[in-house]
């Protein structure tokens, strides 16, 4: 299958580049370019692309309200293809905004092209990308905006989800994969893959980029917090 990418950014050149990027891939085609997010949500509509490259700083519509517009398309039954988010270290502020508007992910503009390329068939797969190291950057300084966990009760519904359950939205909303989180608990990786689809189900979120986003607004996780990637056998040991 061909993935169809819209390109979308206020510099002609960085479109161009992006454009010799993607279409030196066989099973990835531009169907077409815009230059703000109003062009976007229009050409959208009419190519129907699988995946649209959004930059978030643009003129008139930003990158943030043209995916909101993207996404709530959705309601009205028309084609929804999976934004993924491109930023700047300077643009930091924005992502969690974005990420809140439906986007599936984000990536930094001065990813190695064979990473952008992936990132894009992951997304066209219908997973979504988060970038370990940015994604803690992003919330720790998202954080100072947020009142602290004690002063907010955290949403009823994570009262649907079991210990186990809690556990995986915690290691996941630290950035953790799925082999990593399996190696974690000591579990296999088809057993994590179930606790993750239970997680995502029942607490209504599309996709594990919401669910880090609602770990560290309700406080379950705290910002700065890093994982435990050591070996199982590693862990023992240190018991």
């Amino acid at each position: 299958m061909t993935i169809r990418v819209l390109l979308v950014d206020d510099q002609p050149l960085l479109r161009t580049g992006f454009r010799l990027i993607l279409e030196a891939e066989p099973d990835v085609t531009v169907v077409g370019e815009a230059g703000d997010g109003q062009a976007a949500q229009e050409q959208s509509r009419a190519l129907l692309p699988d995946v649209v490259l959004m930059d978030v700083r643009m003129p008139g519509v930003d990158g943030i309200e043209a995916t909101r517009r993207i996404v709530r398309d959705a309601a009205f039954g028309a084609h929804v293809p999976r934004v993924l988010v491109l930023t700047t270290f300077d643009l930091d502020e924005y992502i969690v905004e974005a990420l809140r508007a439906g986007a599936s992910g984000f990536l930094l503009k001065d990813v190695p092209p064979e990473e952008l390329v992936q990132a894009i068939k992951v997304v066209a797969a219908g997973d979504a990308i988060v970038a370990p190291s940015v994604t803690r950057r992003l919330l720790d300084r998202f954080a100072a905006h947020l009142p602290p966990a004690h002063e907010q009760a955290p949403p009823a519904r994570l009262d649907r989800l079991t210990e186990r359950e809690l556990e995986v939205l915690r290691l996941i909303a630290r950035g953790m994969s799925n082999a990593e989180i399996a190696a974690q608990l000591v579990v296999s990786e088809t057993t994590v893959k179930t606790h993750v689809g239970n997680v995502l189900t029942k607490l209504t979120l599309r996709d594990r980029v919401q669910a880090v986003v609602l770990a560290y607004e309700t406080g379950l996780i705290t910002p700065g917090a890093t994982p435990d990637r050591r070996s199982p056998g590693d862990r023992g040991a240190a018991r």
